[in-house]
This record gives C-alpha cells, sequence and structure tokens, in this order.
C-alpha cells in the first residue's frame, strides 16, 4: 500500500512538471526505481520481524537458526533464577535459626525461674555443637555417596570446596534443621538433666541420629549441590517428608521420649501415690513469645524447602498459616472441655502441633485440607498430653504430643489429603517411613542415654532439682534482684 501511495505521488509530480513543460521523465523514473527497491528491502525486514513476533510473514524454507542474542539472554535469566534461589535459601534457613530462640524462650517459659540459666546455655550450646559434628561428620553421612540407600560415606569435612560453590548454601539451610531436631529434646527433659550429659547427647544426635532418618528419606536432595545423589532406601519407595514433620520433628520427638524414660520425672512432679502434681512456669509471656517466634520461623521451615524461589512458597505459606491457626483453636476448645477452662499452655502447645502437622503434606494440600489437618492436631495434642500424665512420663514442655504424635499425623497426611488422589499404597509407604525412622531415632537414642547416665551422668540429684540448676550446674542466678521460692 505504501508503495502504491508513493508511486501515485511521484506521477502527479511528474504531470505537474510536464504541465509546466518541464523534461524531468527520466530522473523521475530514476527516483521511482530507487525509492521501490529501498520499499522492497523495508518489506524483506518487516517480514523478518513479524517472523519473530508471531505476525504473517511470506512462507520459508526453513526455520531460522536461534539467535545469539536470544541464547544469551535466555542463560542470563536462569542466572538470575539461580541466585535467586540461593538467596532464598540462605534467608529462609536464617528465619530456621530464629527459631532456636522460639525454642529457648517457650522451655524457658514453661520452666521455673531457677532453671532458666541452665536452659538458655542447652539451646544455645546445643546447636553450636551440631554445627560443628554435621561439619565433620553428620552432613556426608545424610547426603553423601549411599550405600545401599542406608546412609551416606563420603562427602565429610566439606571445607575444601570452593567460597562460591553452590554447596555451602545447601549445607547452611540444612545444619539449622539439624539444630532444631536436636533442641527438641531439651524442653521435654527441662530441669532434671545434667548439662555436660545433655551436651553429648546433642553431639551424637547431629552427628549420627538425624543423618540415618535424613539419608533414609532425603538422601539424593544433595545431588543437585555437588554431592551424593542416590536415593535412600524410603525415598526410593516413594515417601515424601517435604519439610520433616517425621524427618525432623518425628526424629526429635522420639529422641525427646528416650530421654525422658531414662531420666525420670521431676522431683516433686508426682506424688507418692503416683497423683500429677502441677509446677508451673515462671514466664507465661515469655513462652508465648517463644511461640510466636517458632511460628514465624516455620515459614522459612517449610516454604524455604523448596529450595527455589517460585509461585509454589505462597500456598506453602497459607498453609503454614492455617494448620497452626486452626490447631490453637481446636486444642484449646478440647482442653476446655476436659478440665472446664481454657488452658494457655494446651493452646500454644496446639499451635505448634498445627505447624509440625502440615510441615510434611504443605506442599500437596490444599487450604482447606490444612484446616482439617490443624484441626486434627490440635486434637492429638490435648489428648496425648493427658495420656503422658496419666502414665507418669514428665514432658516439662509438651515435647512428645507437639512432636512425636504430630509428626506422625502429619506424615500420614500426604497421603491422606494429597491434591491429586489418596492412594492406599502411598498411604501404607508414608506409615512405613514414619514409624521406621522414628523407632529407629528411640532406639538409638535410649541406648545413647543409657550410656551418658552410666558414665558421665545425667540426671540431676533431688537436692540439685530442689536449689536449682542455675546454681548447681553454673553458681549463678538469672535473676538476682529478685527471690524465688520453691514449694515440693
Amino acid at each position: 500500500m505504501n508503495k502504491i501511495l508513493l508511486i501515485f505521488a511521484f506521477l502527479l509530480l511528474a504531470q505537474f512538471q510536464v504541465s509546466q513543460g518541464q523534461d524531468s521523465s527520466p530522473k523521475i523514473e530514476a527516483k521511482l526505481d530507487t525509492i521501490i527497491q529501498k520499499l522492497d528491502a523495508s518489506q524483506t525486514t518487516l517480514n523478518s520481524v513479524a517472523a519473530k513476533i508471531g505476525g504473517e510473514t511470506a512462507p520459508v524454507a526453513a526455520a531460522p537458526a536461534p539467535d545469539a542474542g536470544t541464547t544469551a539472554v535466555k542463560a542470563d535469566i536462569e542466572a538470575v533464577q539461580m541466585n535467586v534461589n540461593y538467596i532464598w535459601m540462605i534467608l529462609t534457613g536464617a528465619l530456621v535459626f530464629v527459631m532456636q530462640a522460639g525454642f529457648a524462650m517457650v522451655e524457658l517459659g514453661f520452666a521455673r525461674a531457677k532453671n532458666s540459666i541452665n536452659i538458655i546455655m542447652k539451646n544455645f550450646l546445643d546447636f553450636c555443637i551440631s554445627a560443628i559434628v554435621f561439619l565433620f561428620l553428620g552432613f556426608g553421612l545424610m547426603f553423601g555417596t549411599s550405600l545401599g540407600g542406608w546412609i551416606g560415606i563420603d562427602s565429610f569435612w566439606i571445607s575444601d570446596r570452593a567460597g562460591d560453590d553452590k554447596l555451602w548454601c545447601f549445607w547452611f539451610f540444612q545444619v539449622v534443621f539439624a539444630g532444631t531436631a536436636c533442641t527438641i529434646v531439651s524442653g521435654a527433659m527441662a530441669e532434671r538433666t545434667k548439662f555436660v550429659g545433655y551436651l553429648v547427647y546433642a553431639a551424637l544426635l547431629a552427628a549420627i541420629v538425624y543423618p540415618i532418618g535424613g539419608h533414609w528419606a532425603w538422601g539424593s536432595f544433595g545431588g543437585a549441590y555437588g554431592v551424593g545423589g542416590s536415593k535412600g532406601w524410603l525415598e526410593a519407595l516413594g515417601f515424601v517428608d517435604f519439610a520433616g514433620s517425621t524427618v525432623v520433628h518425628g526424629c526429635g520427638g522420639a529422641c525427646a521420649l528416650a530421654g525422658i524414660l531414662v531420666v525420670g520425672a521431676r522431683h516433686g512432679r508426682f506424688g507418692k501415690d503416683g497423683s500429677p502434681r502441677l509446677i508451673a512456669g515462671h514466664n507465661i509471656p515469655i513462652a508465648a513469645l517463644g511461640v510466636f517466634l517458632l511460628w514465624f520461623g516455620w515459614f522459612g521451615f517449610n516454604a524455604g524447602s523448596t529450595l527455589i524461589a517460585n509461585a509454589s512458597i505462597g500456598r506453602i505459606a497459607v498453609n503454614t498459616t492455617i494448620a497452626p491457626a486452626a490447631a490453637a483453636l481446636a486444642a484449646m476448645i478440647s482442653m476446655w472441655f476436659v478440665q472446664g477452662r481454657p488452658d494457655v499452655g494446651i493452646t500454644l502447645n496446639g499451635s505448634l502441633g498445627g505447624a509440625v502437622g502440615v510441615t510434611a503434606c504443605c506442599a500437596n494440600i490444599s487450604p482447606a485440607s490444612a484446616l482439617i489437618v490443624g484441626l486434627i492436631a490440635g486434637i492429638i495434642t490435648t489428648v496425648a498430653t493427658i495420656a503422658l500424665e496419666r502414665l507418669k512420663i514428665d514432658d516439662a514442655v509438651g515435647a512428645v504430643p507437639v512432636h512425636l504424635c504430630n509428626g506422625w499425623w502429619g506424615t500420614l497426611c500426604v497421603a491422606l489429603f494429597d491434591e491429586k488422589a489418596f492412594s492406599a499404597h502411598k498411604l501404607g509407604v508414608q506409615a512405613l517411613g514414619t514409624f521406621s525412622v522414628t523407632l529407629t531415632s528411640f532406639v538409638i537414642c535410649f541406648g545413647i542415654f543409657k550410656l551418658v547416665d552410666l558414665t558421665v551422668g545425667l540426671r540431676a540429684t533431688d537436692e540439685e532439682q530442689v536449689d536449682g540448676l542455675d546454681f548447681s550446674e553454673h553458681a549463678a542466678n538469672a535473676y538476682p534482684d529478685f527471690q524465688t521460692t520453691e514449694q515440693s
């Protein structure tokens, strides 16, 4: 169309010049030829551009080869995405690290003032020890080349890697999980466990116990970062534990139960006739702050387990909001029904039970299912807490109901509420996985605690418990300006 208009314009110009007596036809024809050639070249260029954007083009014999610039842009986009993934792992790993403070505050608030320093020391030092032994031994056992799907056999002491190796991001995200599994036990055994004995346990759990179950379920996860790559035996069966209901919380809860059974109940917790006695925590607001910190960190715990920054983290965060909220309500109402009043401790623990329950399944269920998972988790927390007390098992903070019982529940929920379809076979695999990991953790930790008790000692004496572990273990007082009392 443009070509026709231009030719028509030049014809009018030629006619005008002829009418004026000017003989310029050869010049006009030359100009027309030049313009037509340029228009042809422009049309060819337009056709080429249109081909790239899907417009109408003249037929071509074959698709053009990829443009070098397009390939470079694609590579740049992939590089940016990978760097964002690395940032995501570090940031969410830092959120999980904040959970250490949450565990410390929960245990501190639910315990008595005279044991405050001992509690802070345990929660601080168990992570310090976990980080070191996980670097030397635990990481390799968990993610190294698999020996028959049972344990990793290499990638120990990985400090020879380059400074910009992507493995470091993966290692950091994994070490905070190891610290979480370790510190769960502290609260369950609070107020009667010797400091040195606890540190020995912490080293062995992060170096051996936690990595064993972790390899079974997550053994191949290090393959994308240059270590291992072979599946553990549970992973090969199709076992799914997205963020660790079993691998982290079930393991920690099972070890907590083993420790409770070995160390025994706190002095004065049960009467001579076996009737339970209330040992109230000294600072419930601090305990509530701890729960808020744990819930905050759980967004990193669950959403960060994608290991990539994409839109899937949104629904995972939603599920990590809905399940704990529903569980807190269910726990409060169920205990209200039992004892006739709402209980703050069970309400706080209920929310944590809901968070544990949704940890394994947060990536493959809908928010509606997360609501159901949370409601049942809250009831499980209440029932298990009452059951332990009736069995005369003294769990100072409720770690076993929250982490072990809801770790089982959450792992089964992967199959029960799978948004794709329910599968009885998958449910069987999930049950096999969660009970295998937790039973193995329980047996090994029971042996560890027995060995520690026979060597360095595990249980503080009754006199030390009455005086407080701050005084007997650390010769210090967390609240020197206040007077604390003890009634046995």
